[in-house]
């Protein structure tokens, strides 16, 4: 006998027909003996339209309330299911965040997983049902409802998968499998049959919306071997996370895009051991997420430090800069609107001769401008204009796949 625990996304159990097709994997299971551990999402919009009420409530909502509203979509789905499943005679028990717990960080909205406590989900197991999780969601200590942010459910998934040592986690939704780039994008995109951790960390890092990058993370930290498959496909193989890398060797693995990107420019700041620090530091404070970063050195001992953030960030940073612009001895702070990051992933990139000028011809031939470049052992990232980010992904994917 062994322990699965399979996820469905809000495309996978959008309509009671799904809910009845998620039943047929969760039986398929049993039927292989199997003790089976489900965590869904909320029904198809329902996250999106629960915000867009509370949006007609106000505009500043408390973060505290905003979680306990936005969990609510998960708790209805768990409940259906069981539902579901009960109807066609299969034992199913509805579990949400805080009743198994899972204990989490104080962030709302982006809180992270401290500790499972898997004794519930196992006396149900041992009892003969199906245990069906809501995801997205867990308890602080001090007993307030937190949610992981978008994408979270495939965190509950993995991080359950890791407690209670299962023997795989299957995240099933739209899509047969991680591709070398978006098939909504690119046309001729190659499905792949394993991808190493370390990739698909850096695919869902860099824009890859198939599964949340800190599903990756406890999937790599405890060994757990995730399966990403169709809900919509009978006896899909899909691709398997592990850490083993791509056995076809490919140059490349990927091509992805992350879109809602700003840029800020730090002009004559003091070049002064500590000053980097203090910038940092100060942004790390305000919880501001930082990701690529460029240094150069100007004139009169000083330097210029341009960075990204989130679009929905930028008005923060803005702010807490312009705050501290005297204490830091900031001479001006620029910034630049609607871009998006285009990267290229895979294992030892940067030991593969021509790479980058491959990726940078591609751009050339079609008069695509890049505003920064960093590199890593795993990836190339550039900046480009948001509106040719789509053009971009597609000469780069037919510059390596083709």
């Amino acid at each position: 006998m062994g322990l699965i625990v399979q996820k469905f996304g809000g495309s996978s159990v959008a309509t009671t027909e799904k809910l009845k097709l998620v039943a047929e994997h969760i039986k398929k299971e049993l039927d292989l003996n199997n003790q089976v551990v489900v965590v869904v999402s909320a029904q198809g919009k329902t996250t999106d339209k629960l915000i867009a009420e509370e949006k007609e409530i106000t505009k500043n909502a408390s973060p505290r309330e905003h979680d306990v509203l936005v969990a609510t979509g998960e708790q209805i789905t768990i409940a259906k299911l069981s539902m579901v499943l009960q109807e066609q005679g299969i034992k199913a028990v509805s579990l949400t965040g805080w009743q198994i717990p899972i204990i989490t960080s104080s962030n709302y909205s982006n809180s992270r997983i401290r500790y499972v406590h898997n004794e519930t989900i196992r006396e149900y197991l041992t009892a003969g049902n199906v245990v069906v999780v809501a995801g997205f969601q867990g308890i602080d200590e001090t007993g307030n409802i937190t949610t992981f942010g978008r994408g979270g459910s495939d965190t509950t998934a993995v991080a359950l998968a890791a407690s209670l040592a299962a023997d795989r986690c299957d995240i099933f939704t739209d899509v047969d499998g991680v591709y070398s780039a978006d098939p909504r994008i690119v046309e001729d995109t190659r499905k792949m049959n394993t991808v190493s951790y370390d990739e698909m960390l850096e695919l869902s890092s860099m824009g890859a919306k198939v599964l949340h990058n800190r599903c990756v993370e406890i999937g790599k930290k405890y060994g757990v071997p995730i399966y990403v498959k169709s809900t919509f496909e009978k006896n899909s193989i899909g691709t398997l996370v592990t850490n083993t890398s791509n056995l076809e060797d490919l140059v490349i693995n990927g091509v992805t895009k992350d879109d809602y990107i700003s840029r800020i420019t730090i002009v004559g700041l003091e070049n002064k051991i500590g000053r980097t620090y203090e910038l940092f530091k100060l942004l790390s404070k305000h919880s501001i997420n930082v990701d690529v970063i460029v240094q150069s050195f100007g004139e009169h001992i000083t330097k210029d430090i341009a960075f990204t953030v989130k679009m929905n960030d930028l008005n923060k940073t803005l702010q807490v800069l312009e705050e501290n612009k005297k204490e830091l001895n900031i001479k001006d702070i620029l910034h630049c609107e609607n871009l998006s990051k285009v990267s290229i992933i895979g294992v030892g990139i940067a030991n593969k001769p021509g790479v980058a000028a491959d990726m940078f011809e591609a751009l050339y031939e079609n008069n695509i401008n890049m505003h920064m470049v960093t590199t890593s052992e795993i990836k190339i990232s550039v900046l480009v204009n948001s509106n040719e980010a789509d053009m971009a992904v597609k000469a780069i994917h037919n510059k390596f796949f083709k």
